[in-house]
């Protein structure tokens, strides 16, 4: 996710004053939305619809931010968001694993082949991530946030995931492996307690960095953010303690596989996007072998309220358009104007996040977050090159003049 949007926490002095023009826009849009898709789809589109929202709430106000909070291991030795991820995914591993594997029909984890596709674009991706400001997630709802140079990041990420998607059939024919689901050899049991284990060994590396750097671990922005003005009021204007964004987001992934069939993801919808746009302008997508694939052909025919993240992409960028109003803190980021290299920024990294999305089987929601919930090993693998790509990130992005 990001750090541009919700780079300063919202003040919680003063009287509580919201953007009611901003909050009623996201009402009006959730609305409408919601129902077209109940006349285009099915009440299940609907209910995914609304947890894409709820999403975007607990992005925004969690400031649950993958790419910042890499970053501040990094460079600052701080390791309170790394630990909100590895608790997220330990709390959905232990949630999802069993859902997936309790003989219910229907339901597909996130599980993808192992091999130099998923290196290179999960490189990549967490390349882009330092440079574009963002991941998946996290530059959709700095978009819904006002954030303009997240604009700037979203279309060049759509552009990067069709040019990774008429390329990915030559990766693919690079040396790997099929996919790997650790549930095949440990049992489901013994693929959660292998994942906490790997899960709890990065949580004490973590510490012991930041424990070197600071002598303590920091530990108040996981239960609560002080001052406040008390649960309901900090519920609706944020900053959310990490430990309700967890919650929420680990619940709304398992609701997504319930409802939808298959974990939350984002960027396939990038994709879907990106094709009906250029075949509006007469390319022929259905001449590239991706495209001809059943699903992706699928989804390039039907309508995008059919799709499943396109739907919940919508609701997500509503969910963090009503956040921000809340807070009265809509296009907070974008009123300081950018230098130009941080918009050339915003493109290499949207082309580095696209085409390694499409490359790494996703971002850090569905290659990451889903990939490991769903006890799959090129979830583990798309962490670690999307980590040393994020380190040569950080290391670019003075040049770029975007601050560490």
């Amino acid at each position: 996710m990001t750090e541009s949007a919700v780079a300063q926490p919202p003040s919680y002095s003063g009287r509580w004053q919201i953007d009611r023009f901003v909050v009623s826009t996201a009402l009006a849009g959730v609305a409408l939305l919601g129902g077209l898709i109940w006349l285009e789809t099915a009440p299940f589109m609907v209910a995914l619809f609304v947890i894409g929202t709820v999403l975007g709430i607990a992005l925004y106000h969690g400031a649950f931010g993958f790419t910042a909070g890499w970053r501040n291991l990094v460079v600052h030795r701080k390791g309170a968001g790394m630990r909100a991820q590895l608790l997220l995914f330990g709390l959905s591993s232990l949630i999802m694993v069993p859902l997936l594997h309790s003989g219910q029909d229907g339901l597909i984890g996130a599980v993808a082949p192992v091999g130099t596709s998923l290196v290179v674009g999960s490189f990549l991706f967490g390349l882009g991530m330092q440079l574009g400001g963002g991941c998946g997630s996290g530059t959709l709802f700095t978009v819904g946030a006002g954030n303009i140079r997240m604009v700037i990041t979203l279309v060049f990420f759509i552009l990067g995931t069709v040019m990774g998607s008429i390329h990915l059939p030559w990766w693919l024919d690079q040396p790997g492996v099929d996919p790997i689901s650790l549930v095949t050899p440990l049992g489901v049991s013994g693929a959660i307690l292998a994942q906490w284990l790997g899960l709890g060994l990065i949580a004490l590396w973590v510490n012991r960095i930041e424990r070197k750097a600071h002598g303590s671990v920091e530990r108040a922005a996981l239960l609560w953010q002080a001052p406040s003005h008390g649960p309901v009021r900090t519920l609706l204007t944020g900053r959310w303690p990490f430990a309700w964004a967890i919650l929420v987001l680990a619940l709304g992934n398992a609701l997504t596989l319930a409802i939808g069939g298959s974990p939350w993801s984002i960027t396939f919808a990038f994709n879907v996007w990106g094709a009906k746009a250029l075949e509006a302008v007469g390319v022929n997508m259905g001449q590239f072998e991706f495209w001809q694939w059943e699903y992706p052909a699928m989804a390039l025919k039907d309508s995008v309220l059919t799709n499943i993240p396109s739907v919940m992409n919508f609701g997500l960028l509503l969910g963090a358009m009503l956040a921000a109003g809340l807070a009265n803190r809509f296009n907070e980021a974008s009123r300081n104007r950018p230098e130009p290299r941080q918009f050339y920024a915003a493109v290499v990294g949207g082309l580095l996040l696209g085409y390694g999305a499409r490359l790494g089987f996703g971002c850090n929601i569905g290659a990451l977050f889903s990939g490991i919930a769903s006890a799959s090993v090129h979830a583990w693998i798309w962490f670690a090159c999307a980590f040393v790509g994020s380190l040569v990130g950080i290391r670019l992005r003075p040049w770029f003049r975007l601050p560490n």
